[in-house]
């Protein structure tokens, strides 16, 4: 159940980034778009965790949430869904993979301790990648856009990796709150800001917002991407450890670069895919005492099982 979970949450991450595409690519409004997803799918989740009284509607009144919907939905999302506006959706998939190296970076300027040799080698090896992954379109086809594209996408995991560390204070402090209920008031802030945003910058066309594409892609961001892919990473958490879940961003980026590619005919050169396993063994080596002590508790759990029987 647990592997099974596991890889459907892959499969849907790794998805949404095609489905971002094609909404914007049918002309729906990045920020209009991205906020009406996140404001539907948190309301509906909270709604549902307030009915089974696991949540209340007075966490809404907590600035906490403001702040961490500020963090992990407004910025990533606002920068993400602008930038695929002229990036392919694998490579905004593959950029937003560097997040794990932007809180290691984060981490270390907030604790002005010094990264171990495995983080920094992780941090150098990632930003290599970064490198290859943006080389062809430096040097082939320069575009002005797409580069601010790429810009965008690895600012808004700047935003996503202060919005985590200071979800990891705010999950603290609201210890008797469902995760899912506070991931969910969360978006539902980020959503909000989003409509802000879009208010003054975007104008809404109803027949757009209503072709089938825009519809669908819709649909799919809010029920799949954001209420059943969040929920089953929360549940994977309970079931697991905070690292294993986080693994899925070693999959999902390649599985978006390759929908990408297949489904939607997407341009991908070699440099492209060196650059994205480059920056997912970045990923790896960061988090490789993580990922080793991760293995270490799996062998121990299997003895203990088979001791028992």
């Amino acid at each position: 159940m647990i592997l099974m979970n596991y890889l459907l949450m892959c499969l849907i991450f790794g998805t949404t980034f095609l489905a971002i595409k094609v909404g914007i690519d049918a002309g729906a409004p990045p920020f209009f778009s991205a906020g009406l997803r996140f404001l539907l799918a948190g309301s509906i989740l909270l709604l549902y965790m307030v009915v089974k009284r696991k949540a209340k509607w007075s966490l809404l009144l907590r600035k906490e949430m403001l702040l961490t919907g500020a963090g992990l939905t407004f910025g990533v999302f606002a920068t993400l869904y602008w930038a695929e506006q002229y990036l392919s959706s694998g490579i905004a998939a593959i950029l937003s993979a560097t997040a794990p190296l932007m809180i290691v970076l984060l981490q270390s300027a907030i604790t002005r301790k010094r990264l171990p040799v495995s983080s920094l080698a992780g941090c150098l090896i990632g930003s290599a990648g970064v490198v290859f992954l943006l080389l062809p379109g430096l040097t082939v086809t320069f575009s002005t856009l797409w580069v601010l594209g790429c810009a965008a996408v690895l600012l808004g995991q700047v935003f996503y990796s202060a919005g985590a560390v200071y979800s990891r204070h705010v999950v603290q402090r609201f210890q008797d709150t469902s995760p899912i209920a506070l991931n969910a008031a969360q978006m539902m802030y980020g959503g909000g800001l989003l409509l802000v945003l879009s208010l003054f910058t975007e104008k809404i066309d109803i027949e757009i917002m209503l072709a089938p594409n825009a519809v669908s892609s819709l649909l799919y961001l809010v029920i799949a991407g954001s209420m059943i892919g969040h929920t089953i990473f929360y549940w994977l958490i309970a079931k697991t450890n905070p690292v294993f879940p986080s693994t899925w961003l070693y999959i999902s980026p390649l599985i978006a670069l390759c929908l990408g590619a297949v489904l939607y005919d997407e341009p991908v050169s070699v440099l492209s895919v060196v650059g994205g396993i480059t920056i997912i063994i970045g990923i790896v080596v960061i988090n490789i005492d993580n990922l080793k002590s991760f293995v270490l508790r799996g062998k121990q759990a299997r003895k203990e099982v088979s001791k028992t029987t």
